[in-house]
């Protein structure tokens, strides 16, 4: 599909790919660098700080404590995303050269990413709030792990139960393929990037937000953790939807949270 629309057949100057993937893999490496700090700083801390910070009923969030967690998540889904949208932001940058050439591709290919993050921004904002009603419930440890095995299991089936819907398969579906939908909504201007990046954004959060859920199950701050769920969104990303594997993996987050409720 994507030959017949030309785009494949119009490779990107090479000055425009080490612009586009220096100037990304700053920003990840800048996240991943940030996240690396935090964890350090909680790892250096003892027990008893840490209990006497987070324990629910002595420790009451502020507005300095509410915009750290959300700056936290805000860059965490920088880190972990845009490396997952690196198919799309590259065929978005042929589209544009292929469609104003002889302009470069890079800057508009900038909004086109700006755009992207907005919405994992804004979505960094509700999982700020979710994690302050965890931790004000009492269902978070100093670690930011659920300290609720009932809480834990709740988010795996659900996690689980959502793999398994058509809005599921719709957004992965788009995300693994985003080809023809870049190229039928492409228009040029800084703008348009921008709102295009967001429109993708959208559909690769309607993927992948219960996911991001499950941080709390191996700690928000456990680098591994993060790690291995921003693999696991890339691979679903990357493989061909001809595969079928989300139904695989749902069923088997379900019975993982069924396991942890029948056997705790």
């Amino acid at each position: 599909m994507a030959t017949s629309l030309g785009i494949t057949r119009i490779p990107l100057r090479v000055r425009d790919l080490i612009l586009i993937f220096s100037a990304l893999g700053a920003t990840i490496l800048i996240a991943w660098g940030y996240l690396f700090t935090l964890s350090e700083k909680m790892s250096l801390m003892d027990v008893s700080s840490m209990k006497a910070t987070a324990m629910v009923g002595m420790h009451t969030w502020h507005g300095g404590d509410f915009l750290g967690m959300f700056a936290m998540w805000a860059v965490m889904m920088v880190g972990m995303m845009i490396p997952t949208a690196m198919r799309a932001v590259l065929i978005y940058a042929a589209v544009v050269n292929r469609a104003d050439k002889p302009g470069s591709p890079v800057v508009q290919t900038y909004w086109f990413v700006a755009g992207y993050v907005v919405i994992w921004t804004i979505f960094s904002l509700g999982a700020t709030g979710f994690q302050w009603a965890l931790d004000q419930g009492g269902l978070l440890s100093p670690t930011m792990v659920i300290a609720s095995p009932i809480v834990g299991a709740g988010l795996l089936i659900t996690a689980g139960l959502y793999q398994l819907t058509p809005w599921k398969d719709t957004c992965l579906r788009h995300c693994q393929s985003p080809v023809m939908f870049i190229a039928m909504h492409y228009k040029p201007g800084r703008f348009s990037a921008l709102r295009l990046g967001a429109h993708h954004g959208g559909y690769c959060l309607g993927c992948c937000w219960v996911l991001m859920g499950l941080l709390f199950l191996g700690g928000v701050m456990n680098l591994i953790w993060i790690a291995a769920i921003t693999g696991f969104v890339l691979l679903e990303k990357l493989l061909p939807s001809s595969l079928r594997t989300v139904p695989l993996t749902g069923t088997l987050m379900v019975a993982s949270g069924l396991g942890f409720l029948i056997f705790e």
